[in-house]
């Protein structure tokens, strides 16, 4: 069974590092990554600064989401985390480590939480373009 070692929010600048020895274990074959990065560009526009807002339950439910797809997988452990607030370009915003025995399952494994946390977490990115103006991105 998957154990889940962190699945947090944070305001805190994060290392890739830190959760993959979270997720070390001698029975996995394999770790697979992901961090996400903060770019300067979006829609062919040059973005000068972004921050991430939260709302109140984000903190529970990334470890809902998080448990919702790793609870029948052949994951050992996994650990998450995104940060939010202000975060410059070029810095790191969201981490995925998952161990498992085999790479493909590895692989598989951490698409399927990254691409769960974007489609379901409920946070918010507004992004300040060089001409001064700004958008909110995925809100409702």
């Amino acid at each position: 069974m998957a154990q889940l070692v962190r699945a947090s929010l944070t305001t805190d600048v994060l290392s890739i590092a830190q959760l993959i020895a979270l997720v070390k274990d001698d029975s996995a074959g394999a770790i697979a990554t992901f961090t996400g990065n903060v770019r300067n560009h979006d829609g062919g526009r040059q973005v000068t600064a972004l921050r991430y807002e939260i709302h109140p339950t984000a903190h529970e439910q990334i470890t809902v989401i998080a448990n919702s797809v790793i609870e029948s997988s052949e994951a050992i452990k996994v650990a998450l985390s995104h940060r939010y607030g202000a975060i410059e370009i070029g810095e790191s915003a969201f981490f995925v480590a998952v161990s498992a025995a085999h790479r493909a399952s590895a692989f598989e494994i951490c698409s399927r939480l990254v691409d769960q946390i974007k489609a379901k977490l409920p946070i918010w990115k507004y992004q300040v373009f060089v001409d001064g103006t700004g958008e909110w991105v995925n809100s409702a």
